[in-house]
């Protein structure tokens, strides 16, 4: 065959373009003959598909001027004028007042509500609520806007009353802590954060424990011991000594004399100072046990693993029946004039020495005491004495 063979579609074998487009341009069918048939537009030098006249294909097999693309031949994606009931403008003379279902898509629907009697054609905006107005005046209501308010929910249930008062907060509260505690004793979370777990817990009471065990084994303090020189009793000394009478009587029998006993504290024990807030001491007599003297100090510091001697200060007094009484007859047989015995020795003092101690990191009171059995008396009577 001699006839062209390219295509009547493609700008690849064509001649001049022209400036018609073809995708929006009409072209009237060819099977109407009625209407008149359009002027061809100058042909596109690029293509052969509006080359109506120079179509070789159209010569050689006889048929008729071809239709070219017109836009009825693609499907239109919107619509572009309002939306149209199954009537137009030309078929209804009038207006339509009744329901239509296309006024809403076609912005013509009402805008208000027209439930109080009010009709307005026109935007009114719904003002804001006043805060000193609580109800409002229904009579004098303006046009109500449609807009969207969620329908009222359903009433409390008893299970959410409940979860609102203070004893479901409180098992809410036991609830979590029993499953947080659960999930600590299982090793899954920690107390603090993620450090203090089960097993890091019990490992860190365990070296605290130690520690603490070993702090306490050098800072507790211990109660001393004490012993008494070699001269217990002595002489006291100012202001002390003018604060005490010294004398002996026998109607009614008594005695009373200010004297010092020398002490020898230990704290060997401690490992620290040892300090004592306060003593008291009680003297008895080692025979018949009775009290016949006392005595306190204030606060004193000693030093840790030492001996230190110091003079405790006291108040010998007593207060008998008669000059026959045990007691009185011990101290005055101690305290006569040695020129009153034969070998001019007189007999020693015996007594039992109590202090009791408040020291400085253990709670309550502490005492220690010892006993002296030869001592001798501070002093002397003159032989013309009772």
């Amino acid at each position: 065959m001699d006839y062209d063979r390219r295509s009547a579609v493609s700008s690849f074998y064509g001649g001049r373009k022209n400036s018609l487009d073809a995708l929006n341009a009409d072209f009237p069918s060819p099977t109407t003959p009625q209407y008149g048939q359009p002027a061809r537009p100058r042909p596109d030098d690029a293509s052969s598909f509006y080359n109506g006249g120079h179509n070789p294909r159209e010569s050689l097999m006889g048929g008729g001027p071809s239709a070219g693309y017109n836009r009825m031949s693609f499907f239109q994606p919107g619509r572009e004028e309002p939306v149209k009931g199954a009537h137009d403008e030309e078929s209804v003379g009038a207006k339509n007042d009744g329901f239509d279902i296309y006024a809403d898509f076609n912005n013509e629907g009402p805008r208000y509500s027209t439930a109080f009697g009010t009709s307005d054609a026109g935007y009114r905006q719904v003002p804001s609520p006043s805060p000193l107005k609580l109800e409002d005046d229904m009579s004098s209501a303006g046009p109500v806007e449609l807009v969207t308010v969620p329908a009222l929910g359903p009433e409390w249930k008893a299970s959410e009353l409940r979860n609102m008062t203070k004893a479901a907060k409180r098992e809410r509260q036991r609830e979590s802590f029993h499953d947080k505690w659960v999930a600590w004793n299982r090793g899954e979370i920690g107390c603090c954060g993620p450090y203090f777990t089960r097993r890091f817990t019990v490992y860190f009471l365990f070296g605290s424990c130690i520690v603490a065990g070993i702090i306490l084994a050098f800072t507790i303090p211990r109660v001393p011991s004490f012993s008494f020189s070699q001269s217990p009793l002595v002489n006291a000394t100012a202001p002390f000594n003018h604060s005490i009478s010294t004398g002996f009587s026998r109607s009614p029998a008594n005695f009373s004399f200010p004297a010092a006993v020398n002490i020898e504290m230990d704290t060997s024990g401690n490992f620290i100072p040892l300090v004592i807030t306060r003593m008291e001491a009680t003297v008895l007599d080692l025979q018949t046990g009775f009290q016949v003297g006392s005595g306190n100090l204030s606060r004193q510091s000693f030093p840790a693993k030492k001996i230190q001697a110091f003079q405790f200060p006291l108040d010998f007094s007593y207060v008998g029946t008669n000059d026959t009484d045990q007691t009185w007859v011990n101290w005055y047989n101690a305290c006569k004039n040695p020129a009153l015995y034969p070998n001019g020795s007189r007999p020693p003092l015996q007594f039992n020495l109590v202090i009791d101690m408040w020291i400085q990191g253990l709670i309550g009171q502490r005492n220690t005491q010892a006993s002296v059995t030869e001592a001798n008396c501070p002093i002397t009577l003159s032989q013309n004495s009772v």
